[in-house]
């Protein structure tokens, strides 16, 4: 399921490009990005805009199997300002190259679905929640638009419930056992958003729908928060959000989804 057409994702790419380029205005490029604590900032940038012109490679070849990744980098001593051109270009050459192809064309994706189409929406997702890091490190504001950090979370919902991510992250497995369960609850007030959540454990897993239910816990608060929280970005306890019931099925839950 997805909730923007393929030329909103486009369109969404290059927004969310731009808004990281613009937190990295008079930034430190050392910096550590406290979420991701192993980079700096700049090495944020760099996997990002990577990542970018990777996909653009292999949706221009429509490619069968995963090509080469790509090592393309800014100059070793690029400031801010370079890294911001550099960045953008890539998400611009990605966006002409997924509208050029289109979101039906047949290709290799991690996926269920084998389309193009796949990575315009991943590109989006991934851009966005990197966006979050480069805030934390820069200690910058961060908000969202909520259909698209709502779209958001349904693609990690479905990348986590997937026979790959079953078979390469063992831990999923033990996101299981009858009668707990897991809200969640943005408190945007945007017309037919819909943007509540239900996952609930069985004997073999987890399943998930939208929908409005009592659980076992429920976070609330914004969507754009909601988003960070679910994505490890944001502390559960974090004054932004609202935990409610078993606070401890929350953790357990975040601990077992990391990639």
């Amino acid at each position: 399921m997805t909730l923007l057409t393929h030329d909103l994702y486009c369109r969404h790419l290059l927004a969310e490009t731009d808004a990281f380029a613009a937190t990295l205005a008079d930034a430190d490029p050392s910096v550590t990005v406290p979420t991701c604590p192993d980079w700096s900032l700049r090495e944020l940038v760099v996997h990002l805009g990577r990542a970018q012109r990777w996909y653009a490679a292999n949706v221009r070849a429509r490619a069968a199997e995963p090509l080469p990744f790509v090592e393309e980098s800014p100059a070793e001593n690029a400031g801010p300002a370079a890294l911001s051109a550099w960045l953008t270009e890539g998400a611009v050459r990605l966006a002409e190259t997924l509208r050029e192809a289109g979101p039906d064309e047949e290709m290799w994706t991690w996926g269920e679905s084998r389309r193009t189409g796949f990575w315009a929406r991943r590109a989006v997702h991934k851009t966005l929640v990197h966006r979050a890091d480069a805030a934390a490190a820069t200690e910058r504001g961060f908000t969202a638009d909520p259909w698209v950090a709502a779209d958001a979370v349904d693609e990690w919902l479905e990348m986590l419930s997937s026979l790959q991510a079953r078979t390469h992250r063992p831990r999923l497995a033990e996101l299981r056992g009858p009668g707990r369960s897991i809200h969640l609850h943005a408190t945007d007030e945007v017309a037919d958003l819909n943007g509540e959540w239900v996952i609930e454990f069985g004997e073999d897993g987890f399943t998930w729908r939208r929908d409005h239910a009592k659980a076992t816990v429920a976070l609330r608060g914004p969507m754009a928060d909601v988003l960070r929280v679910f994505y490890r970005r944001l502390p559960a306890d974090s004054d932004r959000v609202e935990v409610l019931g078993d606070a401890r099925l929350l953790d357990f839950w975040l601990e077992r989804v990391t990639f």
